[in-house]
């Protein structure tokens, strides 16, 4: 078992809190994990993306080559974009359609959209309003988390328990919360699939 996840978006989106949560998971079923993470620019509403590499066999290094990530993550956009270079020709391309617009000259909305469904196997959802839906705004990317869940080569129940172990101690509310947001990013996807 092996897999290359690049996650990426703009600072304050939750990305860290990806790759924590998949770590966890990976780390809970005594798999081999090493994670790399540019979080310089997060304050500012920067790029913001991690490597994140899983196996049941010790890994060399923490870096994806271009080409060779099995999944890309991303909650926004024009982010999913910028690491493509990174997908392998089989790799899957699991995006939120909600853009941070940051810069003055952001590209077109469904000029970006119409690029990323032209990627063999992509999800395109929008994450922003379905996390609105369930009253959690703020977790659009425990939404995209579970919309690529099934490409993790993790069981579902295990990044339930990540969930479970990173929200904890914020109170069973927030794990609860967190949880119907991984669902419904399932669920969301499973239908495009």
């Amino acid at each position: 078992m092996k897999i290359d996840i690049i996650l990426a978006g703009v600072g304050g989106q939750g990305i860290l809190t990806i790759a924590a949560t998949i770590g966890t998971a990976a780390l809970q079923n005594n798999l081999f994990l090493k994670q790399s993470e540019v979080h310089g620019m997060s304050q500012r509403g920067g790029d913001v993306q991690a490597n994140l590499r899983i196996s049941d066999k010790p890994i060399a290094s923490d870096l994806i080559a271009k080409g060779k990530a099995d999944v890309i993550i991303a909650v926004e956009p024009m982010e999913s974009l910028r690491y493509l270079p990174f997908l392998s020709k089989d790799g899957w391309l699991v995006t939120n359609s909600t853009p941070f617009v940051n810069i003055n000259n952001y590209p077109d909305k469904d000029k970006l959209i119409k690029k990323v469904k032209a990627v063999k196997n992509n999800i395109v959802i929008d994450a922003d309003t379905m996390a609105k839906e369930i009253k959690a705004a703020r977790s659009s990317n425990i939404v995209m988390l579970g919309a690529a869940s099934s490409f993790l080569d993790l069981k579902y129940e295990d990044l339930e328990a990540a969930i479970r172990t990173i929200f904890e101690r914020k109170g069973e509310k927030i794990v609860e919360t967190n949880l119907k947001a991984l669902k419904i990013g399932k669920e969301a996807a499973e239908k495009q699939i």
